[in-house]
């Protein structure tokens, strides 16, 4: 009976003591609570050199160099070494290539981040030297457009009056000889 007793006691203070470990082990055991930011993306807007009137597009396509523009992400995407490279610079033999000239097909139709998968078909629809409807690159045509909104009185037409100078003739009108119409 008091071996009885004993062993009683004895499975009754190693439940206790198990159960306390157990409390115990479980409350430092837990990790804080682990709070996962969302990546950062940041969208850099079109560059100075692609075509005005694109400005939510996500691709250029550059026939003259074969190689795509990620507008988002301001990286160049060409094939190299057997992969497609993504880069913040151009190649190296590309260095002198002047992207202000240079034809920009806009990737209106596609949305995603491989726009090399249809590569194939851009390189023969879209050769090397192909040039689609004339475009005006940014630069020139917000600056342009800053210049007339920074020195125009409002009694100008907007439209040419910069561009044609006609030494005096004043639009054919021979003002100063007597003939006005």
């Amino acid at each position: 009976m008091k071996t009885m007793k004993l062993i009683i006691i004895g499975l009754f203070l190693s439940v206790s003591s198990a159960q306390a470990q157990v409390s115990v082990n479980v409350n430092i055991g837990t990790p804080p609570p682990v709070v996962v930011a969302s990546p950062r993306v940041v969208v850099a807007s079109p560059p100075e050199w692609g075509p005005v009137g694109y400005d939510n597009m996500e691709y250029y396509y550059l026939p003259d160099i074969q190689m795509y523009y990620d507008i988002r992400l301001a990286q160049y995407i060409y094939f190299g070494g057997g992969k497609w490279i993504r880069s913040q610079r151009l190649p190296s033999h590309y260095r002198n290539y002047n992207l202000y000239n240079g034809y920009k097909v806009v990737l209106t139709d596609y949305h995603g981040n491989a726009p090399y998968v249809y590569f194939n078909s851009h390189k023969v629809k879209y050769y090397k030297g192909y040039k689609g409807k004339p475009q005006k690159n940014r630069r020139d045509y917000y600056s342009h457009n800053d210049y007339h909104r920074n020195h125009d009185n409002g009694n100008h037409d907007h439209d040419d009056h910069h561009d044609h100078h006609d030494n005096g003739n004043h639009g054919g009108k021979e003002h100063g000889k007597g003939k006005h119409k």
